[in-house]
């Protein structure tokens, strides 16, 4: 008598003896919450070195400056979960707000054409976000293309456009549509803030409770079985990868919100920031492990680190290599305590 194998939510099959589920489970939800120790280890020294660290303020700040970031964290999670990935979302960061902003603006100001009211820039940039993953969707799942030349490609591509239309210089003078989520308040918080809760605890909810969230692990872990399962795998890449363009979208529409303007280099460079926080946070380069809450907790606790080092007085260019370093402390520990590691 055979056993009988079961999927995880983090992509890996066991044996369901009786007992070990129950186990593996426990397992998987202790890796989901590796980082809160030292996520609290840090809000606690920080508040002891910098009484002023601690302030209702400080965190408020925190929360509303790394909420596109942890945007685009959900967005590239979805998509190396099933085993793919996608450099393109920092330049879809500052495009999708820059069409809308070219498209709105009055003529003159900015190079902008007016073309349409200022209420239309959400929907526009949403859009734009939408058809740069329907486009990643084509040349990756239709067309085979490797996802890292193509989002290359795009990540180039993209930025060029921008630059273009804008002439190398900021747009300003936004709609108040488009300012709005980035530089509006709800309930006594940034709007932004509560953007992000929302779309995380959706996000988790999908992947942990859903039959869609399961597909995605499946496809991760074993596209060929996958598929073998009745799961159309293609349709499922194609989804996410447009579902992440959106969520750049919306990271470009807050960003830019809250600087009331669109630069040429909006989004430039932090795709390696994106990356970070999802590594860190327990999601695997090579498909079908990770979790949002996990991915939620590595960006926050990366951002908590250059809060402190902020307050310190560490200049900004020393930023990048506490990135990689940070990266290579966690992955470093992850192999002494797991034995292996799967990123």
């Amino acid at each position: 008598m055979t056993d009988t194998l079961t999927t995880k939510p983090d992509g890996t099959t066991d044996a369901a003896r009786p007992g070990s589920r129950g186990v593996t489970i426990t397992l998987a939800r202790l890796r989901d919450f590796a980082l809160v120790p030292p996520i609290i280890a840090i809000i606690v020294l920080g508040s002891i070195l910098y009484p002023a660290f601690r302030t209702q303020a400080t965190f408020t700040d925190l929360l509303s400056t790394m909420a596109w970031i942890a945007l685009l964290v959900v967005a590239e999670s979805l998509i190396l979960i099933t085993g793919r990935m996608d450099l393109s979302l920092e330049s879809t960061v500052g495009l999708a707000p820059g069409i809308a902003a070219w498209l709105t603006l009055p003529t003159g100001i900015n190079h902008g054409l007016h073309l349409v009211p200022g209420f239309w820039a959400v929907p526009i940039a949403l859009a734009v976000g939408a058809l740069v993953g329907l486009i990643n969707g084509f040349l990756i799942v239709r067309l085979r293309i490797n996802a890292f030349i193509v989002t290359l490609g795009m990540l180039i591509t993209l930025r060029g456009v921008l630059t273009g239309i804008s002439h190398g210089q900021t747009f300003f003078g936004l709609s108040g549509s488009q300012m709005y989520l980035g530089s509006a308040s709800w309930f006594g918080l940034p709007a932004s803030i509560w953007v992000v809760l929302i779309i995380f605890a959706v996000g988790i909810f999908v992947l942990a409770k859903t039959r869609v969230g399961r597909s995605l692990y499946a496809i991760g872990g074993n596209v060929d079985a996958a598929r073998a399962a009745g799961i159309r795998t293609d349709r499922v890449v194609w989804t996410v990868l447009i579902i992440a363009g959106l969520l750049a979208a919306l990271a470009g529409i807050i960003e830019s919100g809250n600087l009331a303007s669109v630069t040429s280099n909006l989004g430039s460079g932090r795709i390696f920031d994106v990356f970070a926080a999802a590594v860190i946070g327990g999601v695997s380069l090579n498909g079908g492990k990770g979790s949002l809450f996990g991915a939620f907790t590595g960006v926050l606790l990366l951002n908590l680190i250059f809060k402190v080092l902020t307050f310190a007085g560490v200049p900004n260019q020393w930023f990048d290599f506490l990135n990689g370093a940070v990266i290579l402390v966690v992955l470093m520990g992850q192999r002494i305590v797991g034995g292996r590691t799967d990123v």
